[in-house]
């Protein structure tokens, strides 16, 4: 700045002390004007500086605030963790204590075979003995017949106490089975928000670095944006001119289209998150630019919806159906697409993870298929949810990828979630 008042005086005094612009020479003319064009370039360059410095404590401001959003996320899913560990703690104390119970039960039917078989064994040398002989070993008849009343009544007795403990050691088998059942299905959701919190920590520590390491580069940010909106448009217009050479010559690899499309405002389906906001409508929404070639569609509408929860959020199946196609493409990163009863597709993109479930899987609806992501040409983390009556792959020739066809045969999906 004190550069700058320093030649602000050099001009006034240049404009006290000069004659009128018409008596100037050439020379001084010059100079006043160069001087003049360093003022402008000097303010010029401190306006920059001033609009780099808020650029940048804007952008560290947004960073420290998602920053403490995942951190609270992390929380509740560690929180979820402890649960969940608790819970799995309390089963195997349950499965412990039904597994006892089963020894003991076992045992005590093994006692009173053992008692019945001695019993048995008994009845078997008395029938090897003489009557006479029997009699003998008792002071009267009476007593000889008692004994055998005696031993027939503990037998049935010992006989139905046997058949109650199989059917005690059957129920408790049963039990054991259920919380062997109960205890993989909370170690599958202990791994699976073991997964979505690592997921969120690893998101976490990307962003600090970026704040530790940038302050929020506002400008470059920006630069990044540009170059996606244009890599998007690029992919979509090629997408568009594939397509048309695809219908054309009916090079599809897969195609499949509804025997049925219900009006609109039939509630088929559910959202493909729990709770989620709404980022983009569908068709020729304020982001698509309908018309405009350089549009981040290509001048096409908006082909789906969007949806976000935050990174790493569950993705869900919205209806019954079956995996007809999946993979990773430029544009849409990862994504996945599901063929249901009445033939109609729902297509959901930019998984940061997919599920293990293969084509030909059968999924019920608010099934987990993958993890909200930012994988493909975007601006941020989301979910793309399309729903297609008329659906078809086909494969760029020039990369191999997988792609599938865009505006044509979709219907808004708000219709009928």
């Amino acid at each position: 700045m004190r550069r700058i008042f320093a030649v602000l005086a050099i001009v006034s005094l240049c404009a006290v002390s000069a004659p009128r612009a018409s008596a100037l020479d050439a020379v001084t003319q010059a100079h006043v004007d160069q001087l003049r064009a360093q003022i402008a370039a000097l303010e010029a360059q401190a306006q920059q500086f001033r609009d780099n410095i808020t650029a940048q404590q804007d952008k560290a401001v947004s960073l420290s605030r998602d920053i403490s959003i995942l951190q609270s996320q992390i929380g509740q899913l560690q929180a979820q963790l402890n649960a969940t560990g608790a819970q799995i703690d309390i089963t195997n104390t349950e499965i412990d204590d039904v597994e006892g119970r089963i020894n003991a039960t076992q045992a005590d039917i093994s006692q009173k075979r053992d008692t019945i078989g001695r019993m048995i064994l008994f009845l078997e040398e008395r029938d090897h003995e003489s009557l006479i002989a029997s009699l003998f070993k008792y002071k009267d008849l009476s007593s000889f017949l008692q004994q055998f009343h005696d031993l027939a009544v503990v037998q049935g007795q010992l006989l139905a106490t046997i058949s109650d403990l199989k059917d005690a050691s059957v129920a408790l088998q049963q039990q054991q089975s259920e919380l062997q059942q109960h205890q993989s299905e909370l170690q599958d959701l202990n791994a699976q928000t073991t997964q979505q919190k690592q997921q969120l920590d690893s998101v976490k520590s990307e962003k600090s670095q970026i704040l530790k390491d940038t302050k929020g580069q506002e400008a470059l940010y920006q630069k990044q944006l540009n170059d996606v909106l244009a890599k998007e448009s690029a992919f979509f217009q090629e997408a568009e001119q594939l397509e048309s050479q695809v219908i054309a010559g009916g090079l599809y690899i897969v195609h499949v289209t509804a025997t049925s499309v219900p009006k609109k405002g039939t509630k088929l389906f559910i959202k493909p998150e729990a709770n989620p906001r709404l980022t983009q409508g569908y068709g020729c929404t304020t982001y698509a630019r309908c018309g405009h070639r350089n549009g981040p569609y290509g001048g096409q509408g908006h082909n789906g919806v969007d949806f976000a929860s935050g990174y790493g959020t569950p993705i869900l199946a919205i209806g019954d159906g079956t995996i007809l196609a999946h993979g990773t493409n430029d544009g849409w990163g990862n994504w996945v697409a599901i063929q249901h009863p009445n033939n109609m597709v729902s297509l959901y993109a930019h998984f940061s993870a997919f599920a293990p479930l293969a084509v030909g899987t059968i999924v019920k609806q608010g099934q987990v298929i993958g993890y909200e992501g930012n994988t493909g040409e975007v601006t941020g983390s989301h979910v793309h949810l399309s729903i297609y009556k008329d659906f078809f792959t086909y494969q760029n020739p020039t990369n191999g990828q997988l792609y599938f066809n865009y505006m044509q045969g979709t219907v808004n999906p708000l219709d009928y979630l």
